[in-house]
């Protein structure tokens, strides 16, 4: 069970600190919204000076009030912020609304101003949205307490950016989007995002829940929180594109970026991922609609009245992780039944002509594509509403009849509306005329239409059950999992303190990842020892250098002791003394070389990266990610979905690999590193995978 908010949505009462007449003043703003819902509860307007603030008495203080505020918004100078809070705290407040800025971020002393603040207000059981924030509005009760209205509706708002809230709202209305509630997130220094989400997903009043955020706190807690939501969770976030700011100590940390985390993270959680104000609205449209549940089937069929449309909607729906098969020989027998000899009936599903002369072949043909099985949504693109656009013919384009044709279009709409209404399956139209009579039947019906192609299609994947947000444009995210899942932690071992190769190994090795037999030598004699231990050929490794191979510090395939002899003296007088590890060589025959590593990141934790291994992983850069620990189930698919994870099914007559193998080993690698918290990177390349098992051949840890 989460925080209890009930006083900072559904209060019974609620005064305002720092109200005032003067527009340019926020406190003018917040108050003007707050007189909205004056029957629902008594509204108070605090100003220190007293007389009129709206036409309405203004206390002095909230002492003055003399009865109990449940609710209180400080919108005040920073200085005087304390104290605003202490005399809500004393009036009996149990929440806390921060308009005021100037604290964490504004540096260490306004930092420690919010920790104290903070500590004040969950030592009086009260809680605290902000500092830094714009305010809260809930339309279910009322509660208008920001600068600007919201329609209302299903969507719970929640945002670090006012104004990208307003442009949500813009952007939103033409699709009928309202919201339930709207929270500027602030400064989170209390109630935080996690908190935030938990609380929507027992609202019974919201249906979705938009976030945007810069700052996640704890992205493992949201994508838990988002995960468990029960409901859509749409995500908009900025830094996509940034370098992540640690040094690259290894492959793994060279590879991880900011963008793949989230988007990782957003599959396992189940949570839309977006990239623009325009992609949310498109997906909460699709989200929020009422035609048909959310399908965990991708099969869609592509239905135009042209071939060029057709085409290019093809394209889109694939480029938003749709698929888009040719229709079943019985499927297409039936669609043959109601369309004429010219018309494409593969997929897409081409009318050619046809509604032009009988607007009908519309409807038919959508009932036939609903009823097949192999199909598991439609994308209707196209012309269809121009025929009703104007009263002169085809979109007022000149043919005669218009009036005929739109009112065939338009009872072709209301069968469409029916015929959904008997299937399980969703529609999603584009139009070049989304804005005439039949195509407002099936926007009322809650039928998303959209104009441009690419926002059907996206649309249209949000609604299969399985979220793709830009996860097919960004390397390393596969799809997500038919049920969302965040992994719990396992508990903290004892900390590692050598972070020295033999060590790693030994950490490892005592988890179950198989290692060759190896000794860690510092002289010739220890090389001549380590050969009379286990027989070779012989691998040696310099381990006093991070980048082994493109120095020359590996020799493999090393026949005997002297050939090894040979190779550490030509080692050492190349590369100095130092460490040197003397292993067997595994046997590279029909083998693959996988890279296996985990990065602990600040928001999310250990994230484990998984690919195609060896010195040339950063070239290839075929990787994928998910938050560790990865049981092994996963970390098959994971190996699955690479670009070239036909070299593990066996190409060109070598043998398939092991993948089970590697995927158990994956799940022990990427265990160890999540009850590591003081590894910062943990790496394991090459893992090599072979018909008979998997082998980790090197391993790096670096201490954060």
């Amino acid at each position: 069970m989460g925080r209890d908010l009930t006083a900072l949505f559904d209060p019974r009462s609620v005064a305002v600190v720092g109200a005032s007449d003067d527009p340019a003043k926020y406190g003018h703003a917040v108050a003007s919204q707050a007189l909205r819902a004056e029957g629902r509860r008594p509204v108070h307007l605090v100003n220190r000076r007293g007389g009129t603030v709206l036409g309405r008495p203004a206390a002095p203080s909230l002492a003055a009030i003399g009865e109990p505020v449940e609710l209180v918004v400080i919108s005040v100078p920073g200085s005087g912020f304390e104290a605003a809070v202490e005399d809500a705290l004393a009036c009996g407040a149990k929440a806390i609304v921060g308009i005021t800025a100037g604290f964490a971020e504004a540096g260490p002393e306004g930092a420690a101003r919010q920790r104290a603040v903070v500590a004040r207000v969950r030592e009086a059981g009260a809680v605290l949205v902000g500092p830094n924030c714009l305010g809260i509005a809930d339309n279910t009760t009322e509660l208008y307490l920001a600068s600007d209205r919201f329609a209302p509706g299903g969507t719970a708002l929640l945002s670090q950016s006012g104004n990208l809230a307003l442009e949500l709202q813009l952007r939103g209305a033409p699709h009928g989007l309202g919201f339930s509630r709207f929270v500027s997130l602030g400064n989170q220094a209390d109630v935080t995002l996690v908190d935030l989400v938990e609380d929507c997903a027992r609202h019974e009043a919201t249906t979705a829940i938009a976030v945007y955020a810069e700052d996640f706190g704890d992205g493992r807690a949201f994508a838990r929180a988002a995960a468990a939501a029960g409901k859509p969770v749409v995500l908009l976030t900025a830094g996509r594109g940034s370098a992540s700011a640690r040094s690259a100590m290894s492959h793994t940390g060279a590879l991880t970026t900011p963008a793949g985390v989230v988007a990782a993270a957003c599959r396992d959680a189940g949570v839309e991922l977006v990239r623009t104000p325009r992609e949310m609205t498109v997906v909460l449209a699709a989200v929020s609609s009422r035609s048909g549940p959310r399908t965990g089937g991708r099969r869609t069929a592509v239905f135009t009245d042209g071939g060029g449309h057709g085409a290019i909607a093809a394209d889109a729906a694939e480029d938003a992780g749709l698929e888009v098969p040719e229709l079943a020989a019985a499927t297409q027998d039936r669609l043959r039944s109601v369309l004429w000899a010219q018309s494409a009936t593969g997929n897409p599903v081409d009318l050619a002509g046809m509604g032009e002369q009988q607007p009908l072949s519309y409807s038919d043909t959508v009932r036939e594509l609903l009823a097949a099985e192999e199909v598991d949504a439609v994308l209707m693109t196209g012309y269809f509403g121009g025929y009703a656009a104007s009263e002169g013919g085809l979109g007022g384009g000149g043919q005669a009849g218009g009036s005929v044709l739109a009112e065939g279009e338009t009872r072709a709409a209301e069968k469409i509306v029916a015929h959904l209404a008997e299937s399980p399956k969703p529609l999603v139209v584009q139009s070049m005329y989304p804005g005439s009579p039949s195509c407002r039947v099936l926007a009322e019906a809650g039928i998303p239409v959209f104009a441009a192609t690419e926002d059907a299609a996206r649309a249209l994947a949000a609604m299969t059950g399985r979220p793709t947000g830009s996860a097919p444009k960004l390397p390393g995210i596969p799809e997500a999992p038919e049920t969302p899942a965040i992994p719990e932690l396992p508990a903290a071992a004892p900390p590692l303190r050598d972070p020295g190769y033999h060590r790693v190994r030994a950490l490892l090795g005592a988890a179950g990842v198989p290692f060759p037999e190896a000794r860690e030598v510092t002289d010739e004699a220890g090389v001549l020892a380590a050969a009379s231990e286990f027989e070779g050929p012989y691998v040696l490794k310099a381990l006093h250098l991070l980048h082994k191979s493109d120095a020359g510090g590996v020799a493999l395939g090393l026949a005997d002791r002297e050939a090894l002899l040979a190779a550490y003296r030509d080692m050492r007088a190349r590369l100095g003394a130092g460490s040197y590890s003397v292993e067997a060589m595994a046997d590279l025959s029909d083998g693959i070389e996988l890279i296996v590593g985990v990065n602990h990141d600040p928001r999310f934790g250990p994230v484990a990266m998984v690919g195609l291994g060896g010195v040339l992983t950063e070239t290839l850069r075929d990787v994928a990610f998910a938050l560790a620990p990865v049981p092994a189930r996963q970390a098959e698919e994971l190996l699955r979905g690479l670009r070239t994870a036909a070299l593990l099914t066996g190409v060109r007559g070598r043998p398939a690999v092991d993948v089970a193998a590697a995927a158990a080993v994956i799940e022990r690698i990427t265990t160890v590193a999540a009850a590591h918290p003081e590894i910062a990177e943990l790496e394991v390349n090459p893992l090599l995978v072979r018909p008979d098992g998997a082998l980790a051949l090197d391993a790096r840890a670096v201490l954060g």
